[in-house]
């Protein structure tokens, strides 16, 4: 099966607390750079990939998207995006990541954010891409940076409570991380740079945009994010399809 911890009574009351669950984009860190590099989406055919509470879906809507569809596997997620969501060109679908399914160059557009470092066939994933988007099209998402799932941990090392450093270890050793978030253990994928631009390549993208974003000083000095300018959190890519 799918890793499906949204679907946890309690994971998900727990997220369901979070800035970016409460507020939206404008308290995601990474937004202001992802938005940045999204092609213009009016008229367009979008995929989110992961959407969540949809946030993204309608944002594209607003900017005068002709059809969105967003698929994710959690009943509570995508309950909680039917709620929020008041426009009619927005289809959400129940289902992985990794089985979506739909007729081949659809879509123009497609992104994902923070969803792809809990797949473990990455690859397959870019080759499903590669064959939904039309010639030209977009696949920009973002994952968390792999300075931050390389060490199972995913926190500081402390002396007296003080932050000293971020333990980058196990950095060339791909593969399945276990650890917690939002008090759950769950399973991550860790994945160098390389290997994320390797597979893109190999699935007929074109790389045009591969950014290390930090939060804006307006979240940083709100959220007291300042140790999130101290190491990478988060990496997000933009390629086209050839």
């Amino acid at each position: 099966m799918k890793q499906n911890i949204y679907d946890d009574p309690g994971f998900f009351d727990a997220y369901s607390k979070m800035p970016r669950s409460i507020n939206g984009l404008k308290s995601a860190g990474e937004w202001e750079i992802f938005r940045e590099i999204l092609p213009a989406l009016h008229g367009k055919t979008i995929l989110d990939l992961g959407c969540g509470y949809g946030w993204h879906c309608q944002y594209a809507s607003e900017k005068g998207a002709r059809r969105v569809v967003g698929i994710d596997l959690s009943e509570k997620m995508l309950a909680k995006a039917k709620k929020m969501t008041t426009v009619k060109n927005i289809e959400y679908q129940q289902c992985a990541i990794e089985d979506f399914d739909s007729h081949d160059h659809v879509f123009d557009i497609i992104f994902s954010s923070l969803a792809l470092h809990y797949v473990s066939d990455l690859g397959s994933v870019f080759q499903r891409a590669s064959n939904l988007l039309v010639s030209g099209g977009t696949l920009c998402y973002s994952v968390e940076h792999p300075v931050f799932t390389s060490n199972e941990s995913q926190d500081w090392c402390y002396k007296n409570e003080e932050i000293q450093h971020w333990p980058l270890d196990n950095y060339f050793h791909e593969g399945e991380r276990f650890t917690s978030f939002l008090g759950t253990n769950v399973v991550k994928y860790h994945r160098t740079v390389e290997t994320h631009i390797k597979l893109l390549l190999t699935h007929g993208f074109e790389i045009t945009a591969l950014l290390e974003p930090t939060p804006p000083k307006t979240l940083i000095e709100k959220m007291g994010w300042e140790s999130e300018l101290r190491r990478p959190m988060m990496l997000i890519i933009k390629a086209v399809k050839k």
